[in-house]
């Protein structure tokens, strides 16, 4: 197996709500197991927490969650953003999911041009989880 480095983004109670959205956004295999199923279970609320979810997309994007049990401290501060960034062959698909990430949550910078060229934008998704999506300009041909 080849390694690979992806996003786990930790909840307090609602893994299961961003991973089956996150679905929703970018499609594939989604497999969440929960405190219970894994025989886990040291506080009975939390049962039906997500110890471990995985979304693995057509696309290739792995990302990983879990809820925080009712015994550990979390921290509701986070200083990391997802980049999704791509060039015009993705472009439809990358607005597709800027526009679906945006739903419930909060525009920070409309997917417009930015001053490097690129198409741009960022949002913070009804989760609180912040996404940054940037589209390569297209490059003249050297033929042109």
């Amino acid at each position: 197996m080849t390694s690979r480095l992806n996003p786990y983004l930790g909840f307090r109670n609602d893994a299961r709500q961003a991973l089956e959205f996150y679905h929703s956004v970018f499609g594939g295999d989604l497999r969440i197991g929960t405190f219970a199923e894994m025989g886990a279970v040291q506080d009975p609320a939390d049962a039906d927490k997500v110890m471990h979810g995985q979304l693995e997309t057509t696309r290739g994007y792995a990302l990983m969650a879990s809820d925080t049990p009712s015994s550990m401290s979390r921290s509701e501060t986070n200083n990391i953003s997802m980049s999704l960034s791509g060039d015009g062959d993705d472009a439809d698909d990358l607005r597709g999911y800027f526009a679906a990430l945006s739903d419930g949550g909060t525009v920070l910078e409309p997917l417009t041009q930015a001053p490097w060229g690129d198409e741009f934008g960022m949002v913070t998704d009804r989760f609180g989880v912040t996404w940054l999506v940037n589209i390569t300009a297209t490059q003249p041909s050297p033929d042109a």
